[in-house]
């Protein structure tokens, strides 16, 4: 906002309206994930892009989901555990 990096967005529009997205590049991958059950088997940038996601949000990823099937799951902590 105005040059200054916020963290949450503004109440007004008219402070919204001069706001800039910060953009971040992050490497892509052409592997399927279809069906991987396994954080290992993931796309070396899968996991990359994964990890920053995690950095950014500080929210630690409890699943990843695979595909609309149910049994493709990759359970990374149980969703309703507290930490």
């Amino acid at each position: 906002l105005d040059g200054e990096r916020i963290d949450l967005l503004p109440m007004g529009a008219e402070e919204i309206a001069r706001c800039v997205p910060i953009y971040e590049n992050i490497a892509g991958w052409t592997e399927s994930t279809v069906g991987v059950t396994r954080y290992e088997d993931l796309p070396p940038n899968a996991r990359r892009y994964l990890e920053r996601i995690e950095q950014v949000t500080g929210v630690p990823i409890a699943m990843i989901s695979t595909s609309p099937d149910r049994d493709h799951t990759i359970l990374m902590r149980h969703p309703y555990a507290a930490d």
